[in-house]
C-alpha cells in the first residue's frame, strides 16, 4: 500500500498538451503499479490535447468543469463532472476545454510494453 499526497506531486510537460497542467500519481516509478498509470489534469479556459492516437487504452474522469473530447470518426462528446469515457486502443482524440471555467480530469493509461 503506498499513500500520493498531492502536495508531493510533481508537473510533468504532457505531449501535445496545451494550456493544462498534468501531475502523474500513480505510475512504475511513483507507487509501483505495473499495468496502469494515473494522472490528474488540469486544463485551463481554451487549454486541451491536440489529436493523437496511442496503443494504450485510456479512461477520463472528469472531477470539475467540463471538457470536450472529439474522436476520429467526428463523433463529440462533452463531459461535466462525474462523467466519464473510454478511448480504446488506437483510438483518436483531441480534448478542448470549451468554456470560461478550469475542468480537471484523472486519466487512467495503461502501460503498452
Amino acid at each position: 500500500m503506498k499513500k500520493v499526497e498531492l502536495k508531493d506531486v510533481e508537473p510533468y510537460q504532457a505531449p501535445k498538451h496545451f494550456n493544462m497542467s498534468a501531475l502523474k500519481l500513480h505510475g512504475r516509478e511513483e507507487t509501483g503499479t505495473q499495468t496502469f498509470w494515473m494522472g490528474l489534469s488540469h486544463f485551463l479556459p481554451g487549454g486541451g490535447a491536440e489529436f493523437d492516437a496511442s496503443p494504450a487504452e485510456k479512461v477520463y474522469f472528469v472531477l470539475e468543469g467540463e471538457v470536450t473530447v472529439k474522436g476520429e470518426s467526428g463523433e463529440v462528446v462533452t463531459l461535466g463532472p462525474w462523467d466519464s469515457i473510454y478511448i480504446g486502443a488506437g483510438e483518436g482524440r483531441d480534448i478542448i476545454n470549451e468554456t470560461n471555467r478550469p475542468a480537471s480530469m484523472l486519466v487512467v493509461i495503461n502501460y503498452t510494453d
